[in-house]
C-alpha cells in the first residue's frame, strides 16, 4: 500500500476545496430538505446536510480532545439544517486554522496521524456529498476539479480499500483472500496498479502494466463510478467484466 506523492495535494488547496463544497452545500441546504437523496436512499437532503455537519463536529472535538470523542453523537438543540451545517463548518475552519497540517491528530489510518489527515478526508467526504445533495435537490453537478478528483481517487484506493483490507478483511464478506487478479485505475494522466490478493494493494503505475480489467476515464468520471455515484458505463474497460465488478464491490464494502 502506497499513498502517490505525485497526486497528494497541499492542505491548502484541500481547505480550498472543501470550503467551495461547504458553501454549495449551504445552498443547497435552502431548498426541499424532504427530498430523497437517490445515492442514499435512507436519507433525505435535511439528513444530508445533518449528517456532514455531525461528521465535522466529530473531527473538531477529535482533534481537540486528542482522542475519538465517547458519547457520541452529543444532544444539541434543535436548529434549521442549514445553520447546523453552518455552525460545524465554522468550528472545523476554526480548528484546522489554528493547527499546522503535520500537527499531530489520532485519525483512523494508523499510517497518518496528522491534522493533514483530518484536512484530506474532510475535503473528499465534502466532495461526494454535495454531489449527493445536488442529485437529491435536481440540481446541476458544479465543477469538480481535476486535481481534487484524482486526489480522491487516490485517498479512496489507499486510506479506504488497501488499509482496510489489511485491517479490517473480515468486512470483505468472502471476497479475501482472493485469487491474486489486477486492476489498472487509469484517471487522466494518474494511474494506480490494484492487486486483490491475501489483502489489496495499490501502487501508482507509472507505464501501462499488463492487468485483467484496464479501466479508463476522466478523473471526475472515475471518482464519481468509484464512489457509486456514477455507473460503469462513464468507464472505458478493457478485460475482465468479473475482476471490474470484484474491484467495484470491494470499494462499496469498504466506504459503506
Amino acid at each position: 500500500m502506497t499513498t502517490s506523492p505525485t497526486t497528494r495535494l497541499l492542505p491548502n488547496r484541500l481547505l480550498e476545496s472543501l470550503d467551495a463544497d461547504f458553501r454549495r452545500m449551504l445552498d443547497l441546504a435552502d431548498g426541499d430538505l424532504t427530498a430523497t437523496v437517490p445515492t442514499c436512499p435512507e436519507w433525505t437532503l435535511g439528513d444530508l446536510v445533518e449528517h456532514v455537519a455531525m461528521v465535522y463536529l466529530h473531527k473538531v472535538e477529535t482533534m481537540r480532545q486528542g482522542a475519538f470523542p465517547k458519547d457520541w453523537p452529543p444532544n444539541r438543540p434543535p436548529e434549521a439544517p442549514a445553520a447546523f451545517l453552518r455552525r460545524a463548518y465554522a468550528a472545523l475552519a476554526e480548528e484546522f486554522a489554528a493547527r499546522e497540517p503535520g500537527d499531530s491528530a489520532t485519525t483512523w489510518f494508523g499510517p497518518d496521524q496528522t491534522v493533514g489527515f483530518w484536512i484530506r478526508r474532510m475535503a473528499h467526504e465534502s466532495v461526494i456529498h454535495r454531489v449527493d445533495a445536488e442529485l437529491a435537490a435536481g440540481a446541476d453537478r458544479a465543477p469538480i476539479p481535476q486535481d481534487v478528483a484524482v486526489d480522491g481517487i487516490d485517498e479512496l484506493l489507499t486510506c479506504f480499500l488497501a488499509y482496510a483490507s489489511v485491517q479490517w478483511p473480515e468486512d470483505f464478506e468472502g471476497g479475501l483472500p482472493s485469487a491474486g487478479e489486477t486492476a489498472l485505475l487509469r484517471a487522466g494522466d494518474a494511474a494506480w496498479l490494484i492487486t486483490m490478493g491475501e489483502s489489496v494493494a495499490v501502487v501508482d503505475a507509472a507505464a501501462d502494466p499488463v492487468a485483467d480489467v484496464t479501466l479508463v476515464g476522466d478523473p471526475v468520471a472515475v471518482l464519481l463510478w468509484a464512489w457509486r455515484r456514477a455507473d460503469a458505463g462513464t468507464l472505458a474497460e478493457l478485460g475482465s467484466t468479473e475482476v471490474a465488478a470484484k474491484l467495484h464491490e470491494f470499494l462499496r464494502v469498504t466506504t459503506q
